[in-house]
This record gives C-alpha cells, sequence and structure tokens, in this order.
C-alpha cells in the first residue's frame, strides 16, 4: 500500500474541501464555534466543517494538534494516539482509540490512519489523514474498527493578529457497528465543539505550565 501517495491525496482533498463552498447547513452553534454539515461523496454520511479562532499562532498549534506526545495531555475523546510507523518527517501511520460518548450510547471505536503534514505559503498548515489498513495493527475483537474518509485541520494565522489562528477542521467518519445515523447526526457536532473547546483548554494549561516552570527557574537562580 503507498501510504505515501494516500496521504498526499488526502490533503488534496482538504484543500477541495476548503474551496468547496456550496450545500453546507449551518447545525451548531456555540462559543463562536460553528459546526456545518453536508451528505459526503465518499459513505452514507456526513462531512463535518467546523470553525473556531484559537489563541496561538499557526506553527505551535499545529504541532498541537498532530503531536502525539501533546495530543493525548488534552484530547479527553481519545483513550489512546500513538505513532506506529513513520514514512518520514511529515508522514506517519496512527493508531486511534477513542472513548465512548454519548452517554456510552456510542461505544469505543479504534482507528489506524496516515497522517500528513503540509506547510504553505502564508503560514497556513494542513494536517491531514485518511483510515488505512496496516499488517502491524489489524482490527481487534475489543474495539470496533472504524474508518475515516479524508479529514483534516487547516491552520491559518489571522491577518489582523497573527497570534491567532482560524480552526478549520473537516470530518467525515464511518462509525462502522449498528448504530443509527440519526445518534452519530444528534451527538457529532456537540463532540466536535468540544474537541476545539479542549484544545483551547489545553493550550492554556501547557502555556501555565511553561510559565510556571520560568518563574520557578528563575527564583531558584537568584
Amino acid at each position: 500500500m503507498d501510504f505515501k501517495a494516500i496521504a498526499q491525496n488526502s490533503t488534496q482533498e482538504v484543500l477541495g474541501y476548503i474551496q468547496d463552498t456550496t450545500g453546507w447547513k449551518l447545525v451548531k452553534t456555540s462559543k463562536n464555534i460553528t459546526v456545518y454539515s453536508k451528505a459526503s461523496k465518499n459513505f452514507n454520511g456526513n462531512i463535518y466543517r467546523v470553525e473556531g479562532i484559537i489563541p496561538q499562532p499557526t506553527s505551535k498549534l499545529s504541532e498541537f494538534l498532530y503531536l502525539p506526545e501533546n495530543r493525548v495531555t488534552w484530547d479527553k475523546s481519545l483513550k489512546m494516539y500513538k505513532t506506529i510507523h513513520r514514512i518520514d518527517s511529515d508522514t506517519y501511520v496512527c493508531h486511534t482509540i477513542t472513548q465512548s460518548f454519548a452517554m456510552g450510547s456510542i461505544s469505543p471505536r479504534d482507528f489506524v490512519d496516515v497522517v500528513h503534514i503540509k506547510r504553505y505559503e502564508g503560514n497556513r498548515v494542513i494536517i491531514s489523514s485518511n483510515s488505512v489498513e496496516f499488517p502491524g495493527c489489524p482490527p481487534s475483537s475489543a474495539y470496533i474498527r472504524g474508518y475515516n474518509y479524508p479529514c483534516g485541520y487547516v491552520c491559518t494565522p489571522l491577518r489582523e493578529s497573527p497570534a491567532y489562528s482560524k480552526l478549520m477542521m473537516f470530518v467525515q467518519t464511518d462509525m462502522k457497528g449498528k448504530l443509527s445515523p440519526s445518534i452519530i447526526e444528534a451527538t457529532m457536532p456537540s463532540n466536535l465543539i468540544s474537541f476545539i473547546i479542549n484544545a483551547k483548554d489545553g493550550i492554556k494549561a501547557f502555556r501555565y505550565s511553561n510559565n510556571h516552570k520560568s518563574l520557578t527557574s528563575f527564583v531558584n537562580k537568584k
């Protein structure tokens, strides 16, 4: 399987979603975060577009989103997120296990995705992902194996304030199993909003921790 080609194709798909401005329906808004959806062309479900402003420069935000050692500290939707195969410095395969959600009505899922980081002029960063079959991580009876069609985070600096970034997420996930589509449509928008809220809280905690370490180091030197 050509993971590199799949990764590059998923990035192109995400670029296409950015430029696609038709057919999106506003399904939820909360705390200055908006969620839109429309029917996916890839499976019998929806693709979601989520938009929010994050108080973090784009380069730091992108690392906060995709580096496993950062992601597991703040993403409450995950049980596990780890790299299982590195293809090059910007492309790798990861294994993710989610928590249950919707008050337990949706059990934990696991996913194996190829993730690709692409940097553009103007400091825009796209982190794309697409589920793949990986021999070293076959499906297990412990979890239902879900499937992510081309998804991604798009981090773009705000022109008026480069210390802030606009984050756009595109998510089209087939949960598999025997879930009713109505359950997914009822719960997914709130979970996507929670993702961005948790990211913001994680950034605040990270800043506080770094500031505290710097202050402690300064005091100890004196």
